[in-house]
């Protein structure tokens, strides 16, 4: 590394001491993941402030609208599936299937710009700023998360009800869909006990990865609704104000990062090789 401007080569081995610089590389290793594990992430490069402290203050926020987000997804997507896979080839089939797909298309953000203006110019709304935590101020709290629940919500829906869908067809051509059929079974009764309980299963993984992948899109939606959450710092990053949330952006990224990939590793483990 290069020499600092009038910095001193005391204060430079006082910097080194402080960081554990010195110290080999694998012991900077070891001690940075004992940190990291016991919440000792270290202090923020320009504010000062625990990075854990802030991680804190902004991890429910994120949580939540996580939450809320996947709620909906569910009670929206599943439901939509269904009815695509029952209702095959009709137009309630292909209206739904263009809603979702544009749900997978449009670009969050600009679909989150569209919702904040379009709020403002006809219904006069706007979004709630500040904290508004769901003990303190229920009706805050739900002003605060609602449209921004619904956008995060609808984009998973879709991805959950084209997988639903196409579960749900797979399954309705099974020979043992056809001998319930045979046999006088309702519709309602061959879909509801027979073929659900096993197109759920993809969808369930489905569920899982939609949910971490939920985490990086909540960056755009606390972003555009000035939500204080762990995304807005990340986003704030780009900014010139925003270098100060490097930290914490940072810590609070990877496990995300981490836990996505070991999901996808588990819900599609790789054929060993002969």
């Amino acid at each position: 590394g290069g020499e600092g401007i009038d910095v001193s080569e005391e204060d430079l081995a006082l910097i080194r001491e402080k960081l554990g610089l010195n110290a080999p590389l694998h012991i900077q290793y070891f001690t940075w993941l004992k940190g990291y594990v016991v919440g000792d992430w270290g202090d923020s490069l320009f504010t000062g402030r625990d990075v854990f402290d802030e991680f804190k203050l902004k991890f429910p926020v994120t949580l939540e609208l996580v939450i809320f987000s996947q709620i909906i997804a569910i009670v929206l997507g599943l439901p939509a599936g269904i009815i695509m896979a029952l209702k095959q080839d009709t137009w309630l089939d292909y209206t739904i299937r263009i809603t979702s797909l544009a749900g997978l298309s449009l670009p969050s953000f600009w679909s989150a710009t569209l919702l904040l203006l379009g709020g403002a110019y006809f219904f006069m709304w706007n979004p709630e700023l500040g904290s508004f935590p769901i003990t303190e101020d229920p009706w805050g709290n739900l002003k605060q998360f609602f449209w921004p629940s619904i956008m995060l919500g609808y984009i998973s829906a879709s991805t959950k009800a084209r997988m639903m869908r196409s579960t749900m067809l797979e399954v309705l051509r099974q020979d043992y869909i056809r001998t319930a059929k045979a046999k006088g079974l309702t519709q309602y009764t061959v879909t509801a006990r027979h073929a659900l309980k096993n197109a759920f299963i993809p969808v369930i993984t489905v569920i899982g990865i939609t949910t971490a992948l939920a985490l990086g899109g909540s960056v755009v939606m606390e972003r555009v609704f000035s939500m204080p959450g762990l995304g807005n710092g990340q986003a704030a990053m780009a900014t010139e104000a925003g270098r100060r949330f490097f930290c914490l952006a940072y810590c609070c990224g990877k496990p995300c990062l981490c836990a996505e990939c070991a999901g996808h590793d588990v819900c599609f483990p790789r054929r060993r090789q002969v």
